[in-house]
């Protein structure tokens, strides 16, 4: 997969990442949905390699890569790791810092971007990037700056949303564009800039990576009862924060949407 054109990043909206007030720990606000809905499954997922893999977080060092206000970072931090997390932005980063200050956690926030991780090579022992592959404007160049500051034998833990006609669907159409449904600010996702498992996969070989596994997410619910709680958002019958509640990711072997994954630096 090649770097995508400036023209499709142009499309994208990241500057919702910058706004002024807190949009991530609020509870009635569409980026605590992350929280609610989602870490649940991904927490679930980096949990179980660690399982699988037979390691203890405590002491080890991980790096979080487009931390935004710390939803994720926060939860990397109470597995026992010594945690930093860095982002493009200046807003989310204010929060994150004064979200761990007043939980007493002691994480170390940096401002920058993926694509030039201001760190010395062989720095980390996990990296995580989630929710976040799909944002970026130079792919390949955020997958080997990953691999350059992870240890030989560190982990590589991400998640991203795959290119399918369902992801469209779903993802850009329900969740984005249908006033009917949509929860999601316009353009906070663009479709073309989606990655399909095979090509994160390609990415990883090129990147000195032993890629290990993919994992699926599906709602909690039924399609039909996932539109119906949209419906209910969208017509002021619930907040985000009921939405949360009652709309959660879980596990499933369903790829078509969003998807985890694990990969081993060699």
């Amino acid at each position: 997969m090649e770097k995508i054109t400036q023209e499709i990043y142009n499309k994208i909206d990241n500057d919702l990442y910058n706004a002024k007030t807190d949009i991530w720990w609020k509870p009635d606000t569409v980026l605590h949905i992350l929280k609610t809905s989602v870490n649940p499954w991904r927490v679930g997922f980096a949990m179980n390699v660690l399982k699988k893999l037979d390691i203890d977080p405590t002491g080890k060092t991980a790096l979080e890569v487009g931390c935004g206000g710390g939803i994720l970072t926060e939860e990397i931090c109470k597995m026992g790791f010594t945690t930093t997390g860095i982002d493009p932005s200046d807003e989310s980063l204010h929060t994150a810092a004064n979200h761990a200050k007043e939980g007493g956690l002691a994480i170390t926030y940096q401002k920058g971007t993926g694509e030039q991780l201001p760190y010395q090579d062989h720095s980390f022992d996990f990296v995580f990037c989630c929710d976040v592959l799909e944002h970026v404007s130079d792919l390949p160049k955020v997958i080997f700056e990953i691999s350059r500051v992870l240890k030989p034998g560190g982990i590589f833990i991400y998640d991203t949303l795959n290119r399918t006609f369902i992801s469209k669907l779903v993802a850009i159409k329900i969740w984005q564009e249908w006033k009917r449904w949509a929860f999601m600010p316009p353009n906070l996702h663009v479709w073309k800039m989606f990655i399909k498992p095979e090509e994160i996969k390609h990415l990883l070989s090129k990147n000195g990576f032993d890629w290990k596994e993919h994992h699926g997410s599906e709602p909690n619910v039924s399609i039909p009862t996932m539109l119906r709680y949209l419906r209910k958002r969208t017509k002021g019958e619930w907040t985000y924060a009921d939405l949360g509640k009652n709309f959660v990711l879980v596990g499933s072997k369903d790829m078509n949407i969003l998807y985890a994954g694990y990969a081993i630096k060699k």
